[in-house]
C-alpha cells in the first residue's frame, strides 16, 4: 500500500501502524515490510532539515515495533540521493552565523546516519541515478546495499572545500581505511560495478527488474528468521565496536539467554523439534 503522507496505515497483515506525516519522503507497507521512498524532486532528493526530521520520525515510530520486519531505502525521481542540500549550506554561511550554528546543522545529518544504522530492523538501501557525497554515507548506514551497475557515485566534499564529517565513520565502517581514504581523499568518481569491487554494494542490477528481484530474494530470507532474533543480533555486531574479550562474551551470553527465554525463542526451537515453520515465518 502506498501513501503520499503517512499517517495510519494497514500493511498486507492487517496489523495498524502509526506512522507520522512526512513531507520528504513517500511511505510504503506491504507483509510487514516498510519502504521508505525520499521524494525531494526539486534537489535530487538532498538531505535538508526537512528530510532529517521526516526520517528521524519514521525510524522512531517503527524502532520497537516487530510487526516491521525490514526496511527499505530508496529514491524516487530515478535517483537515490544526491547528498546534502547546497543551498542551505550556502545560507548557513551568511552574516552572523555562528560556528556553533553550523556545527549543530552538521551534526543533525549525523542522528539521522545513527539512527538508520541502528534500526534493529533489516535495513535494504536500493540505489538508483546517484549516490552523492550524503547519499553514499547514508547508504553506508545500511546492512545490504543493491545498486544498479550504471548508478554514479562520488565523495564531492573535498572538492567543494569542506570535509565528509558526518560520513567518514560509516564509509570506514562499510570499506576499511584504505578504500576510504582513497575515496574520500581524491574526488574519485565510480559506477555501480567499481563501488561493488570496493566493497561499498552488495549486489548489482542491470535495471530495476533485476533490483526488485535482488531485493524479494533478501526480503524471503530475512522473514525467515525471528524479528527479535534480528534485532538481537544487529544489536551485538553494534557492539563488538566497542566490547571486545570476555566483556563483549558476557554481553553475548546475556543477550543469547534473553533469547532463548523469550516467547520467540521457544517458538523457534519448538518448530524445529516439531518439524514446522515457526509462527512468525510467511506461510
Amino acid at each position: 500500500m502506498s501513501i503520499a503522507a503517512a499517517g495510519q496505515i494497514t500493511n498486507m497483515n492487517s496489523v495498524m501502524l502509526n506512522l507520522p506525516h512526512t513531507s520528504k519522503i513517500r511511505l510504503a507497507v506491504a507483509g510487514g515490510w516498510l519502504t521508505i521512498w525520499m521524494d525531494s524532486p526539486k534537489n535530487k532528493n538532498a538531505i535538508d532539515d526537512a528530510m532529517c526530521a521526516d526520517l528521524l520520525a519514521v525510524l522512531a515510530a517503527v524502532r520497537d515495533d516487530r510487526s516491521i520486519r525490514g526496511i527499505t531505502l530508496r529514491g524516487k525521481n530515478g535517483v537515490f540521493c544526491s547528498g546534502g542540500d547546497l543551498k542551505s549550506f550556502n545560507a548557513m554561511q551568511a552574516p552572523g552565523v555562528t560556528h556553533a550554528d553550523v556545527a549543530k546543522m552538521n551534526r543533525g545529518i549525523g542522528d539521522v546516519f545513527i539512527a538508520l544504522n541502528e534500526t534493529p530492523q533489516v535495513v535494504i538501501c536500493l540505489v538508483e541515478g546517484a549516490a552523492i557525497a550524503g547519499g553514499l554515507g547514508m547508504m553506508c548506514c545500511g546492512d545490504v546495499i543493491i545498486a544498479a551497475q550504471d548508478a554514479k557515485f562520488s565523495l564531492t566534499e573535498t572538492m567543494l572545500g569542506i570535509p565528509p564529517a558526518q560520513i567518514a565513520p560509516f564509509v570506514v565502517a562499510r570499506v576499511g581505511l584504505p578504500t576510504a581514504r582513497r575515496i574520500m581523499l581524491t574526488g574519485a568518481r565510480f559506477t555501480g560495478i567499481e563501488a561493488k569491487e570496493y566493497g561499498l554494494v552488495d549486489d548489482l542490477g542491470a535495471d530495476v527488474t533485476e533490483l526488485e528481484d535482488i531485493e524479494a530474494s533478501i526480503k524471503r530470507g530475512v522473514l525467515k528468521c525471528g524479528p527479535g532474533a534480528i534485532a538481537a543480533t544487529k544489536h551485538l555486531i553494534l557492539s563488538s565496536r566497542d566490547k571486545s574479550g570476555s566483556v563483549m562474551m558476557d554481553h553475548a551470553a546475556d543477550v543469547f539467554a534473553d533469547c532463548m527465554l523469550s516467547e520467540e525463542g521457544i517458538e523457534g526451537i519448538a518448530s524445529f523439534v516439531e518439524k514446522r515453520k515457526p509462527n512468525w515465518s510467511p506461510k
